[in-house]
């Protein structure tokens, strides 16, 4: 049988981290020598947002280049890993609470790759991605209940070896983000909620992030829109009691960006 893998949760950041050498992505290079090897990776990424729910079947996952206004060495970058048909069926089959649906039109987007570009920089390891319902009713996106809810049942896939990795971050407000400096003091709110959502992932307080409009008003300008807060919730879902949680990176990108990074099991 293979080994149960632990679930990662990665803040992101700019596209510029997937050629820059900073702390950061020094950071994930270390995280990936640590990690035990995958059979397979499933990635949950902030840029995948679709009406329903999906899974990449692909046998060969094209790299998606989902940027604008960037180096035009950024596109000439690329992750080739194989994918995983065969687990991404059976994850379409596991799932109860909504239909999934293999989907051979997708790819890696750069929530996906950005970050196994430094993890697991031979490409060497199949890779495919879950989608984000990002379906609204009434003006209003699926509760966070719903995505936790929803985590819970790909539970299984992590005693099939299969690395599970939600990409996204925890504070993201590009409205009012310091574009010009990566390394900007971040801003009083930012630091404030990022603490916040620090106490409750240590304490294993899920009520308190899925109701995170409940932790302040800091709340609000930390996560304006759900789709980078998200993959958060699907990862600690998938946490069982009483595993440790531990933090691979702290710290903030462009005043407005948390980049923390942690490990579940």
């Amino acid at each position: 049988m293979p080994a149960k893998m632990p679930v990662l949760f990665i803040g992101h950041g700019s596209p510029m981290n997937i050629i820059l050498d900073n702390d950061f992505t020094r950071s994930l290079g270390d995280w990936g020598a640590r990690l035990p090897r995958p059979k397979a990776i499933m990635v949950i990424s902030a840029h995948w947002l679709t009406d329903g729910t999906f899974v990449g079947c692909m046998d060969k996952p094209k790299t998606i280049y989902d940027f604008y206004g960037f180096p035009r060495q950024l596109y000439s970058v690329t992750y080739p890993s194989p994918g995983s048909p065969g687990e991404a069926k059976f994850v379409a089959d596991l799932v109860n609470k909504t239909p999934v649906t293999c989907r051979q039109d997708w790819g890696l987007d750069h929530g996906a790759w950005s970050v196994l570009k430094h993890l697991f920089p031979k490409a060497d390891i199949p890779v495919f991605q879950f989608s984000l319902d990002y379906s609204f009713n009434d003006w209003h996106p699926k509760p966070m209940q719903y995505h936790y809810d929803l985590a819970r049942e790909l539970a299984d896939l992590r005693d099939r070896g299969v690395l599970i990795i939600g990409s996204g971050n925890i504070v993201h407000n590009l409205g009012i983000l310091d574009f010009e400096n990566m390394d900007a003091e971040p801003y009083g709110w930012a630091r404030e909620f990022d603490e916040k959502a620090k106490k409750a992932l240590v304490s294993g307080n899920d009520k308190a992030l899925i109701r995170f409009e409940t932790m302040g008003p800091s709340a609000a300008l930390a996560v304006p829109t759900p789709d980078h807060y998200l993959p958060m919730i699907y990862a600690i879902a998938l946490r069982q009691k009483n595993e440790p949680l531990t933090f691979t990176y702290e710290g903030f990108h462009h005043a407005s960006i948390s980049m923390r990074c942690f490990q579940i099991g």
